[in-house]
């Protein structure tokens, strides 16, 4: 099963989010399992680094081990500018997950993604999904 992660996820991980880290923290073990079944969007690589400046290095490093970057250009961009999304950055994660075959984007941002033309699940409905409970 293919997943996109949103930076939400990967930020409740890096920062220690409570109540959010255990859930968060358990897809990106699940995704450390399953090799090149999850992803990140490349921006959301910048956006970690910015909030995490000057330490992001290492741990977006670890996070490459095991999460594939979508690979998106141009159509990708203009496609997620046809997406009925209020957020321009939301609509850029799905058409990364469009781009990444993702069958969920896995975000605790549920309400930004009702219309993604990828559903979105949150850490704790995916890990359901996935058995891990």
């Amino acid at each position: 099963m293919r997943i996109l992660v949103d930076c939400d996820v990967l930020l409740d991980v890096a920062l220690k989010r409570e109540p959010f880290l255990q859930a968060s923290l358990e897809v990106l073990k699940w995704a450390a399992d399953e090799p090149g079944q999850a992803a990140v969007a490349w921006h959301s690589l910048s956006n970690v680094a910015y909030i995490l400046k000057p330490d992001a290095t290492l741990f977006i490093r670890d996070l490459l081990e095991y999460l594939e970057v979508a690979r998106v250009g141009t159509r990708e961009a203009r496609q997620a500018t046809s997406f009925p999304m209020k957020d321009f950055e939301d609509a850029l994660q799905a058409a990364c997950a469009l781009a990444f075959d993702a069958l969920y984007i896995v975000t605790r941002n549920l309400a930004h993604f009702r219309k993604s033309p990828i559903p979105a699940l949150s850490p704790a409905q995916f890990l359901q999904e996935v058995g891990r409970v």
